[in-house]
């Protein structure tokens, strides 16, 4: 629905910019109310204003701290021009429609950074700002708002484009930036009220859960979120800290499972440790599942959280049963199945949601900031051939599976797969050289065959040492990004000694 632009009101601390949109708006005719030095910014530029203190009948009182706080002001802002009874209340009560508000807000968190003076920082905690913007914001059916001076250019290029009229799904997003602005602004003053309180979180996050510790005992710690929107608990403690980086670690590792067709039919038994997989295996059988992810590694799964894409079965809860682990991911667990399960009252036990919603952006602390990045998605079968001969059925299985592995442990990282196994992996190792070593003894030290297996490589092969050497322990099948100006001494490789190697082109570094 579009809507021309009649009447604005204008009041901002920053003026940059803003001569050519009133400019703009001056020419269309649009009739504009104003106040304090942006009226006399305005009317500086030949333009004619009407002052705000015209409408209201009061002039700015309170040292200026009430101005355009009045139901004159609001009700031209919040009144819905499609709904009769509004519309005869604004005539009642002489409330000119206001069809574009554009307001800043006070620099709080500039003058916080260049005074210690409490008086003059109070000063700057914006009232009637914030308040016309969330007003205008929220009548975005017939109002526009400008709350950043970033806005004006875009305001005059539409305005110019579309003869002073603006569209419903413009004014969206404009509404969508302005709440943005308020609620950037609200979290400054709060934090500076309590430098140490957690308000960046809370402002976003209506839910708070109060953990025992973090990482470790001597650390507070909490979680914000909706903790039961992926999952129920079943049974088992309160998840602590590290569980919940374990259970992510583990609903992303099988998400990802979740994604491609050829598991639907299959069960895939994955195991976590310190969010880096240890164990992971796909079988026609839960239970068999189970016990070839536990062979990849019985050490490492001590203590570990476990995840399936599968009904847990008695059969599977009695071989479980008889390790310790920390966690159980499943999508149902047989009733027999649970009442074992849950005979040790600590063992916590989670059904997975059949919706499960992961966020699209991920959040780190460094520094004095925070790192914020989009979700590592993927399509993990996206690959071409670049070796020296085709890959078979039963590796292109393994490769898929190792792909989907590697991008599950922390870099740099090596995963070895066989008959849809892990049966090796390396993580978290300085050289992508030591990842292998360390892939190839944990092999090794299960008694492993590593001939014909597959290996998969979260970045790409700077040199062909690793090829080399996982070749002399009978691997003939290789997935890895490429990307590195000596991809050919890889590849050269693997073509003069018939090995299957692919190219995905998405490297999955993991910090």
């Amino acid at each position: 629905m579009n809507k021309k632009i009649s009447s604005a009101l204008i009041s901002v601390f920053y003026k940059d910019g803003l001569d050519t949109l009133v400019q703009t708006l001056a020419a269309q005719g649009v009739t504009i109310y104003s106040t304090g030095g942006t009226q006399q910014f305005i009317e500086n530029l030949g333009i004619a204003c009407v002052p705000v203190e015209a409408l209201t009948s009061y002039p700015a009182i309170l040292g200026g701290r009430v101005k355009t706080l009045h139901p004159v002001v609001f009700g031209g802002i919040l009144g819905k021009r499609s709904d009769e009874v509004h519309v005869q209340e604004m005539q009642q009560y002489s409330i000119p429609e206001i069809d574009l508000v554009i307001v800043d807000l006070y620099p709080f968190e500039e003058t916080v950074a260049n005074t210690t003076d409490e008086k003059a920082i109070i000063e700057k905690i914006d009232i009637g700002g914030p308040s016309m913007i969330r007003a205008a914001a929220k009548n975005h059916t017939d109002v526009v708002v400008i709350a950043s001076k970033n806005d004006y250019s875009v305001l005059v290029d539409i305005l110019t484009a579309q003869n002073g009229a603006t569209t419903l799904e413009q004014r969206k997003v404009f509404a969508a930036k302005a709440f943005n602005v308020v609620a950037k602004y609200d979290v400054a003053i709060a934090q500076y009220f309590a430098p140490q309180s957690d308000t960046l979180f809370t402002a976003a996050v209506e839910q708070k859960y109060p953990l025992r510790y973090g990482e470790n005992p001597h650390q507070a710690a909490q979680f914000y979120g909706h903790l039961q929107a992926n999952f129920t608990q079943l049974n088992g403690k309160e998840l602590s800290y590290n569980n919940l980086v374990d259970v992510d670690a583990a609903i992303q590792l099988i998400q990802d499972v979740r994604k491609e067709e050829s598991y639907h039919t299959q069960a895939v038994f994955g195991i976590i440790k310190h969010t880096n997989v240890c164990g992971v295996a796909v079988r026609a059988t839960v239970e068999a599942a189970w016990e070839a992810a536990l062979a990849g590694d019985p050490e490492s799964a001590f203590g570990g959280v476990l995840v399936t894409n599968t009904t847990i079965n008695a059969a599977t809860a009695q071989a479980i049963n008889e390790i310790f682990f920390e966690v159980l991911i499943a999508p149902a667990f047989d009733e027999d199945a649970l009442a074992l399960l849950q005979s040790k009252k600590n063992r916590i036990l989670l059904q997975l949601a059949s919706n499960i919603v992961l966020p699209a952006q991920q959040f780190k602390t460094v520094l004095n900031g925070v790192l914020v990045q989009n979700v590592d998605d993927t399509n993990f079968t996206d690959w071409k051939e670049v070796g020296g001969r085709e890959t078979t059925a039963t590796e292109k299985a393994d490769l898929l599976l190792a792909n989907i592995i590697g991008k599950h442990l922390k870099s740099n990282a090596i995963a070895l797969v066989k008959n849809n196994q892990l049966i090796g992996k390396g993580c978290g190792q300085t050289s992508r050289i030591d990842a292998l070593r360390q892939a190839i003894d944990k092999a090794k030290q299960f008694s492993f065959s590593l001939q014909s297996a597959v290996l998969s490589s979260d970045a790409f092969f700077p040199f062909s040492d690793c090829v080399q050497m996982a070749h002399a322990e009978g691997i003939e099948a290789f997935i890895q990004p490429g990307g590195s100006i000596r991809d050919k001494d890889s590849i050269a490789y693997a073509e003069t000694h018939k090995l299957a190697m692919v190219l995905t082109g998405t490297r999955h570094f993991k910090h």
